[in-house]
C-alpha cells in the first residue's frame, strides 16, 4: 500500500492557500477603494501603456481575455476607464484610464504597498528576498511552456 497524499504539503495547494491569503489581505487593506486584484493590475497596467487594447491588456496582467471584459465593463461604469476607438480599425477598442481613475489609483497605491509587506511579514528581510526569487523562478520558468 502507498503512504496517502498529504495535501496540506501539496505545491498546488500551498499555492492556492497563499493566493487565498493574499486576496483577502488585499480585500482587507482596500475594501474602502471597491476594487479588486484583477481590477487594480488593469489600472495599474493602463497607466504604464495608455492606449492599449483589451487582449494584449489581459495577456499583460496574465487574465483571461474574455473575462477582462466584465472588469473592464466595471471600471469603465465606475468612471476609472474609456473605451476609444483605434484610429486606424474603427472595430478595435482602446483602453485609457480617465483622470478619475488615475486619482482612484493613485489614492490606493500606498494600500496595496502595505498589502504587500502584509503578506511577506511572516518571513525574515532574507527569506522575503529569497521567495520573491524563487517564485519569480518559477512562473517564469511555467510562463515558458
Amino acid at each position: 500500500m502507498t503512504d496517502p497524499f498529504d495535501i496540506a504539503t501539496a505545491p498546488g495547494h500551498l499555492i492556492r492557500r497563499a493566493q487565498q491569503i493574499s486576496v483577502a489581505i488585499f480585500n482587507g487593506h482596500l475594501a474602502c477603494a471597491d476594487v479588486t486584484p484583477v481590477q487594480f493590475a488593469i489600472l495599474n497596467a493602463l497607466m504604464d501603456t495608455p492606449g492599449i487594447d483589451q487582449v494584449t491588456l489581459a495577456k499583460g496582467v496574465a487574465f483571461d481575455p474574455a473575462t477582462s471584459g466584465s472588469v473592464i465593463g466595471r471600471l469603465e461604469s465606475k468612471g476609472w476607464v474609456e473605451r476609444r476607438p483605434d484610429e486606424a480599425d474603427r472595430r478595435r477598442k482602446l483602453l485609457v484610464l480617465t483622470p478619475k481613475g488615475l486619482q482612484a489609483l493613485v489614492g490606493m497605491q500606498a494600500a496595496v504597498v502595505a498589502v504587500q509587506e502584509k503578506i511577506l511579514q511572516p518571513l525574515s528581510a532574507q527569506e522575503q528576498t529569497q521567495f520573491m526569487d524563487l517564485l519569480t523562478r518559477l512562473v517564469l520558468g511555467h510562463e515558458a511552456d
